[in-house]
C-alpha cells in the first residue's frame, strides 16, 4: 500500500505532521515526472485537489502522462473563484477551461522546456502565474523540426517566432496578466557560447511591449551553496554582481518604486535577507496596485527561484487571511511544498550533481525565511474584511502549543564572522541530522521588524521580559515554520559543510565547470 495510506492518511482527514515529513523526504529523493506517477504521488495530487477545493471552485487543465508538459502536475488546477459563503458571489471566472486548455497546448513551445504560463494563485480575482522564460532559437527549432533550420527561408524562420510568441501573448492576455517579473540575472542564458534561452525584456521585435516588464535579478540556486557553507546564515551574504554572465540590470517602473520606501539604487549591496524582503514587498505591491490585472513570475527554467517567490506569496497572503482562508498551518505547508515545489518538477537532485545540494538549500531557505516576513510591513491586507479572525488566531495558537512536541529554548550562538555587519542577527542553524530544528524564531522578526528581543530563539520559549503580543500574521507564519523545521530536521537535516568524498567530487566538478567557462564564481563581498 501507499506509504501515506499506511501512515493513516484518509482523503479529507486532518493532516498530520508525519505527512509533511513524508512529503519532504520524497521531494528530497525523487524528481517528479508526469509520465511516471506512482501511487504515492497520486495520493499527493489528490490531497492537493482536496485542499484547493476547501476554498475555491476550480477546473482542471489535463496533463495526462505529461502530454502538455512533462514536469507539470497531471492535473493542473485552475482556480475560478472563491467558494466560501462569504465570497461566492464576489468574483466569477471569465475564463472557459476548454479555451484555456487549447491555448496552453498551442503556446507551450514558446517557453523554455515547454513550461508554459500557468496560473497558480487566485487573489481578489487576479491570477498569479508561473512559467519558465522564453525559449531561444535552439530549443524552438529542436522542438519544431530541423526543416526550419535548413530550409533557407528567412521569412519562414521569423514567422515561427511570431507564431509561438504570439500564442504565448494570447495566453497571457486571456489570463488578464499585465505584469511580468523576470528573476534572471542574465538577459539571455548562454551555454557554450550559444543563447539557449531568451526573455521578454530582450525580444527584438518588442512583442511584449504592451506588458509592464520588470527585471528583478535574483541569484540562482548555485549561490545558495554559500548559504549552506555559512551555516545557513543569510545575513551578510551578498551576491557578486560583477561576474561576467550577469548582465540584467534592475528595472522597475517609477509607478512602483515611488510608493515603496526602498532605495533601489543600492540593490547590489543588499544581503540575501534584504534582497528577498524587498522583492517580496514589490510583488505584493504590484498585485495590490491593480484591481484587474494579474502577475507572471519566472526565472530561467521556473523550478528554483520561481517556486521560492510563488511559495512566499502564497504563504504571505494566507497569513493575512487573503487566500486559502480555511487551511490550517500544516495544510497550507503541505499544499505549497507539494504543489509549488514538488509537482511542478524540475532538475532537483537528478539531472545535475552540482545543483543537487544547491536546490535543496533554496528550498530550505524559502521556509526558514518566513521569520523575516512576519511584520505587518509585508501584509497585503491592512484591514481584515471578514469575521472569525480571532477564532482562527486561537486555533493557530492552540496548534503551536499542542500540535508539536515542546522543545527547550536556547540562545543562538554568535557568528564567528561578522561580514562587516555591526550587529549580526542570530541565525545559526548548524544542528546534525536527526536532531530537532533549532533557532526556530531567531531573526529580524524578533528584533528589527518587531522592535523587541526575545530571551530565547524558539517561539515556545518564555520571554525574559514582557513583550508585545504577536500579531496574527506572525503567529501563523511561525506555526508554519515550526512544522517545516521539525519535518526537515527529521528527514533531510542540515548537513555540515565539512568535506566528504561526495563533496570532493562535487568540488572537482565545480572547478571543471568554471574552468571551461560554464559558471562564474559566486563570491561573498
Amino acid at each position: 500500500l501507499d506509504a501515506l495510506v499506511c501512515r493513516g492518511f484518509q482523503p479529507g482527514g486532518a493532516l498530520k505532521s508525519e505527512e509533511i515529513a513524508d512529503l519532504i523526504d520524497l521531494f528530497s529523493k525523487t524528481q517528479y515526472r508526469a509520465k511516471e506517477v506512482s501511487r504515492r504521488v497520486e495520493t499527493i495530487e489528490k490531497r492537493c485537489l482536496e485542499l484547493f477545493g476547501r476554498d475555491y471552485k476550480y477546473s482542471v487543465i489535463h496533463n495526462t502522462n505529461g502530454e502538455v508538459c512533462g514536469h507539470y502536475p497531471q492535473q493542473i488546477v485552475f482556480l475560478e473563484y472563491e467558494s466560501t459563503e462569504l465570497h461566492k458571489d464576489r468574483f466569477e471566472s471569465t475564463v472557459q477551461i476548454t479555451k484555456l486548455q487549447d491555448l496552453v497546448n498551442r503556446s507551450k513551445m514558446a517557453r523554455c522546456r515547454g513550461r508554459f504560463v500557468c496560473p497558480v494563485i487566485l487573489y481578489n480575482g487576479k491570477h498569479i502565474c508561473r512559467s519558465s522564460t522564453l525559449a531561444g532559437w535552439g530549443e524552438l527549432y529542436g522542438r519544431t523540426g530541423y526543416n526550419y533550420i535548413f530550409s533557407g527561408e528567412t521569412d519562414k524562420v521569423n514567422l515561427l517566432f511570431d507564431k509561438v510568441r504570439g500564442l504565448d501573448i494570447k495566453l497571457l492576455r486571456y489570463l488578464s496578466v499585465r505584469y511580468i517579473c523576470d528573476l534572471m540575472v542574465e538577459n539571455k542564458k548562454v551555454k557554450f557560447g550559444l543563447n539557449v534561452t531568451s526573455s521578454e525584456k530582450v525580444d527584438k521585435a518588442q512583442r511584449y511591449a504592451d506588458f509592464t516588464l520588470l527585471s528583478v535579478p535574483y541569484p540562482g540556486c548555485e549561490f545558495f551553496k554559500d548559504y549552506k557553507d555559512r551555516d545557513y546564515t543569510a545575513e551578510g551574504l551578498v551576491f557578486n554582481w560583477n561576474q561576467d554572465f550577469v548582465d540584467a540590470p534592475l528595472t522597475i517602473p517609477v509607478c512602483f518604486t515611488k510608493n515603496l520606501s526602498i532605495n533601489w539604487s543600492e540593490y547590489q549591496s543588499w544581503d540575501l535577507v534584504h534582497q528577498t524582503q524587498n522583492y517580496l514587498k514589490l510583488l505584493l505591491h504590484i498585485i495590490n496596485s491593480d484591481d484587474e490585472s494579474g502577475l507572471l513570475v519566472h526565472c530561467i527554467s521556473g523550478w528554483d527561484r520561481t517556486p521560492l517567490f510563488v511559495s512566499l506569496l502564497r504563504l504571505s497572503l494566507w497569513a493575512d487571511g487573503a487566500v486559502h482562508a480555511s487551511l490550517e498551518p500544516t495544510e497550507i505547508l503541505y499544499l505549497t511544498i507539494a504543489y509549488d515545489w514538488f509537482l511542478f518538477g524540475g532538475q532537483h537532485f537528478v539531472m545535475h550533481l552540482i545543483s543537487f545540494h544547491s536546490s535543496l538549500q533554496i528550498f530550505f531557505f524559502c521556509f526558514n525565511f518566513l521569520k523575516h516576513i512576519v511584520s505587518e510591513k509585508f501584509s497585503a491586507k491592512k484591514k481584515q474584511s471578514h469575521k472569525g479572525q480571532n477564532c482562527l488566531k486561537i486555533r493557530v495558537v492552540k496548534f503551536l502549543l499542542c500540535g508539536l512536541p515542546r522543545r527547550k529554548g536556547h540562545t543562538s550562538s554568535p557568528q564567528t564572522v561578522l561580514w562587516n555587519r555591526p550587529d549580526p542577527m542570530h541565525e545559526r542553524l548548524a544542528h546534525p541530522l536527526g536532531q530537532e530544528a533549532k533557532s526556530s524564531s531567531s531573526s529580524s522578526s524578533n528584533q528589527s521588524e518587531q522592535g523587541f528581543t526575545r530571551a530565547g530563539s524558539s517561539p515556545m520559549s518564555v520571554p525574559g521580559r514582557r513583550c508585545p503580543s504577536p500579531s496574527e500574521r506572525q503567529v501563523r507564519l511561525e506555526a508554519v515554520r515550526e512544522v517545516f523545521l521539525a519535518a526537515y530536521s527529521s528527514t533531510v537535516g542540515l548537513k555540515s559543510s565539512a568535506p566528504s568524498p561526495s563533496g570532493a567530487i562535487t568540488g572537482l566538478l565545480e572547478q571543471f565547470a568554471r574552468g571551461v567557462g560554464l559558471r562564474g564564481t559566486n563570491s561573498i563581498i
